[in-house]
């Protein structure tokens, strides 16, 4: 079998491998040609980089294998020489020709590496803006199944994980397969016999390679995995330090973390285990080839069929090729690894959005505000529904109180009013237009929300409230802080409004959160207000100060008031009480008094200006 041929099998094995690991059933969703894919959007910008880069050290690699010959003549001249005279020119030649060559294998290695910095950096910023581009628009659900740690942990990893296989394209994979093909040739045009034997030494340490991290690659997932289970358990841990401490949970939670971590490092170890298993017998196929290219190159050398310099080429190659094949099996195990890690958020960037906008979705006007809820139902799943046969008409500008014990759905009409979920079947209109065919962001521009319990962003108190509109001047911030009485707790802090909040807010009190969701809120000033507990983490004086400033927020505009507090929706002009997911009651605060079998005169008689009981 000649050369050719023998090449041409082998490489036919190795694309029937990669193809047949393309189409197994058992192989994950994401596949490594959609980790490239991914990949790509984030290189797509700098492409004429990637391609530069890969040319710069291809040439390198090329004039290496090169190299070489001139050392083989070189030698072969220093054992044959015969008149030192004529010889030390021909040396001084060959060695400024070898150093020719060594100046442009630096020229293109250095510029390669120049370009390389910026190109990396940039591309691995893109990765993380594409991730966060794409996960940040998921669903209200997806979130709440998903731990904060553990999210931001695989945008982290996917961006390195790239950073990663470029390194090994530009410094391993191009420069082993110049030196792989390069020296089969080479040694062939020298004595065939040994090229055969190095060719059969390549394909047993790829085949090997690949087969054996195809293999292990199931371990390497279960130790990423294991990873994230870490990140979001340390994660869900910090978060809740503070419970941890009030009900002296440290014991509990220090062993549960450490079942945890217990868990990962095993994982690792048998995953380390097996890699160090394919390093020795990678070791062993190159120590029994080395053995056999020199011994047959002593019988060649004997018979006069090689030469020294010949001898110091095959040493050369020898060298060269085996620290460089010893790397492919690192290569095989990075490519897996940088797999495993980019595979869960590239699953992610494959998972379709939950709730997306119809095509062809227009903006939502509103100009009188008027909401619809017709017959809608919504179920969280087959066995747990949350709402039936709702039908509720708002009038634009009025305002509505929806009571009831938790988890009758009052919030959840709230979120499918902001389309947070998607209704299970019905409609909801604002102004006659359904909200299904309408974009997301028009639809959340015309409603301002003053949640139960406000996260903000560890960002100044202005920017936090400018948040409500990002292009309002700081008198106007000023205004709505004033109008939400935050301006009496940010006077006395010493840089008033260039305050950090902390993270999630941390460093203002519940109240004080809530004011500046308020002064958010106001800021907006959209035509659709929901107001969650608005006012449920106030102590009486603050509620009176900002009860005030709510009824001008809700002046005109259509207001929704979820309240546990009954004295706080005295006015409103509507009290709707909502039961196991219908409306059982729907008027005024005297209508539903007058009426003796009411349940909301029930309750106001029980809770007497408290809160109302589960």
């Amino acid at each position: 079998m000649t050369t050719r041929m023998t090449l041409v099998v082998l490489f036919y094995l190795v694309f029937a491998i990669i193809y047949s690991h393309m189409k197994n059933p058992n192989t994950p969703k994401v596949g490594l040609l959609d980790v490239l894919k991914a990949f790509y959007k984030g290189v797509k910008p700098q492409k004429w980089a990637f391609w530069f880069i890969s040319f710069a050290f291809l040439i390198a690699s090329i004039l290496e294998l090169i190299i070489p010959l001139f050392y083989k003549k070189f030698f072969d001249l220093l054992t044959n020489a015969s008149d030192k005279i004529v010889l030390i020119p021909q040396l001084v030649n060959l060695i400024l020709i070898v150093l020719v060559l060594r100046g442009i294998i630096w020229a293109f290695r250095q510029s390669g590496f120049i370009l390389m910095n910026k190109f990396v950096s940039r591309t691995m910023a893109r990765l993380r803006q594409i991730s966060f581009d794409y996960m940040v628009k998921h669903s209200y659900s997806f979130f709440i199944n998903n731990f904060t740690g553990s999210l931001i942990q695989r945008v982290g990893r996917f961006s390195r994980s790239f950073e990663r296989l470029y390194d090994m394209l530009v410094f391993n994979v191009i420069p082993l397969t110049i030196h792989s093909v390069g020296v089969i040739i080479v040694v062939y045009l020298q004595e065939p016999i040994i090229s055969y034997i190095i060719l059969v030494w390549i394909g047993s340490i790829f085949i090997f390679s690949f087969f054996f991290q195809r293999w292990k690659l199931q371990y390497d997932l279960l130790a990423t995995k294991a990873d994230s289970t870490t990140s979001g358990a340390l994660s869900d841990l910090i978060t809740n330090q503070n419970t941890i401490m009030t009900f002296n949970g440290f014991n509990k939670e220090s062993f549960s973390f450490k079942e945890v971590t217990l868990d990962q490092s095993n994982k690792q170890i048998y995953a380390w285990n097996l890699g160090v298993l394919k390093d020795a017998v990678q070791a062993g196929l190159m120590v029994a080839v080395e053995f056999l290219i020199f011994y047959y190159a002593i019988k060649f050398w004997e018979i006069n069929l090689i030469t020294v310099g010949t001898f110091v080429l095959i040493q050369v190659y020898i060298l060269s090729l085996s620290q460089r094949l010893w790397d492919f099996g690192r290569i095989v195990r990075n490519i897996y690894e940088s797999f495993a890690d980019s595979k869960e958020m590239v699953e992610i960037l494959m998972t379709p959005y939950e709730i997306k906008d119809v095509p062809g979705a227009e903006e939502l006007k509103v100009e009188k505000g008027n909401i619809d809820f017709e017959n809608v139902y919504f179920n969280f799943n087959e066995t747990r529904a949350v709402l039936e046969n709702l039908n509720l008409s708002i009038k634009g500008g009025k305002k509505v109180a929806l009571i009831g014990p938790s988890g009758a759905g009052k919030s959840t009409i709230v979120k499918l009013l902001l389309r947070m979920y998607d209704l299970t079947s019905g409609n909801i209109l604002i102004d006659k237009q359904d909200i299904a065919h309408k974009t997301q962001e028009s639809l959340r521009s015309n409603i301002s929300l003053v949640p139960q319990d406000p996260i903000l962003f560890h960002r100044t108190l202005l920017e936090n409230i400018r948040y409500g509109r990002l292009n309002a001047t700081n008198e106007e911030v000023f205004e709505a802080a004033r109008l939400a009485h935050c301006d009496e707790f940010i006077d006395s802090l010493p840089l008033k409004y260039e305050t950090f909040v902390g993270e999630r807010g941390i460093k203002l009190s519940g109240g004080e959160r809530q004011r500046v969701a308020i002064a958010r809120a106001i800021l907006k000033n959209a035509p659709i207000l929901i107001l969650d507990e608005a006012t449920s983490s106030l102590d009486s004086h603050s509620e009176s100060l900002i009860q005030d400033a709510l009824d001008k927020l809700m002046r005109d505009k259509t207001s929704i008031v979820i309240a546990h507090r009954l004295s706080t929706i005295r006015k409103m002009d509507r009290i709707i009480v909502i039961d196991q997911g219908k409306i059982t009651e729907d008027g005024n605060h005297e209508e539903l008094l007058s009426n003796e079998t009411s349940l909301y005169k029930k309750l106001w008689d029980l809770q007497a200006g408290g809160f109302l009981g589960e």
